[in-house]
């Protein structure tokens, strides 16, 4: 078990598990996208079992139970990812915490889907689902962005601080809206789910307007920065959020005057997801970075029986 060892101790293998967490963790919200749009949201019907005789989907329970069930089965990938990026924090003595709580919100997220599924889909708890992987791609994020090489130390002005954190909480608003909208839509994920009950076009509107304020100000966060002389991974963090956030309102306004096709309305899931890990990036770049110390072996404690 030489190698094993030797193999988690490397900087690399945490990077990697790291990264490939946050990948997968933003790809299986679009796989569960998948599930809702195609109506397969009960494909299997109970949880943890499929059906009541079987783990597994049937031939009877057609498409549907295998894009359901298929969709469970990448949890275990989730998973996986999520306790080998915690050993190779053991290992290395390092990014212990946000190793733990990734691990932790995806055992927290395979829970919350099984309550989601007994509860007929229900939209509050669907969109609560869906909430819950945001929070989980920012812990993946996180983690992630602490096995990256430190950089040289820029203070940002604390109005700038300031803003990073505005823009975050209302990309984060604009997620809940976004769950709004589509527990008040057509792609309830089942013909016999309910809606909310509010109407689609008075909260599509509404989530519309947030965004409108969320673009507003990355544009000005982006030139403020140019004009203070941010170094240029800060400016390319604003930069890189307005194009992602421009990139998505196209998609958006596709999807809702083609009448939400579903290979669209994926897209607008794989979007969203890239909106929230640009907006984390340069919350990370204006507030963390201000602080960042080339040293990073914190949980010393936890890790010291390893």
């Amino acid at each position: 078990m030489n190698w094993l060892k030797a193999w988690l101790e490397r900087p690399g293998t945490l990077r990697g598990a790291a990264l490939a967490s946050l990948v997968a963790n933003i790809g299986i919200v679009c796989t569960g996208g998948l599930v809702r749009l195609t109506g397969s949201g009960l494909g299997c019907p109970t949880w943890p079992r499929c059906t009541d005789d079987s783990y597994v989907t049937t031939a009877e329970m057609g498409n549907r139970g295998l894009i359901e069930f298929g969709n469970r089965t990448l949890t275990s990938v989730v998973s996986v990812l999520a306790i080998l990026a915690l050993a190779a924090a053991w290992r290395q003595r390092t990014a212990l915490r946000p190793a733990l709580l990734v691990l932790a919100g995806v055992a927290a997220q395979a829970i919350l889907g099984g309550i989601t599924v007994r509860m007929a889909l229900n939209p509050w708890t669907v969109m609560a689902h869906f909430l819950l992987s945001m929070v989980l791609i920012a812990l993946a994020y996180a983690l992630w962005d602490r096995t990256r090489e430190a950089s040289p130390r820029w203070t940002a002005p604390r109005a700038m601080r300031s803003a990073g954190v505005l823009i975050t909480v209302i990309s984060a608003g604009v997620l809940v809206l976004g769950t709004v909208v589509t527990g008040s839509g057509p792609h309830s994920g089942d013909s016999k789910a309910a809606r909310t009950g509010f109407d689609p076009e008075s909260v599509s509107q509404l989530h519309t307007d947030v965004v409108f304020v969320l673009v507003g100000l990355s544009v000005a966060m982006w030139f403020g920065l140019r004009a203070l002389g941010a170094p240029l991974r800060v400016t390319r963090a604003a930069a890189i959020l307005v194009a992602v956030e421009l990139a998505q309102g196209v998609v958006g306004f596709v999807q809702y005057f083609t009448g939400l096709p579903w290979p669209v309305v994926i897209l607008h899931m794989l979007g969203a997801c890239l909106v929230w890990t640009a907006t984390l990036n340069l919350l990370a770049r204006v507030t963390a970075a201000s602080a960042q110390e080339p040293a990073r072996t914190e949980d010393h404690s936890l890790a010291s029986t390893a």
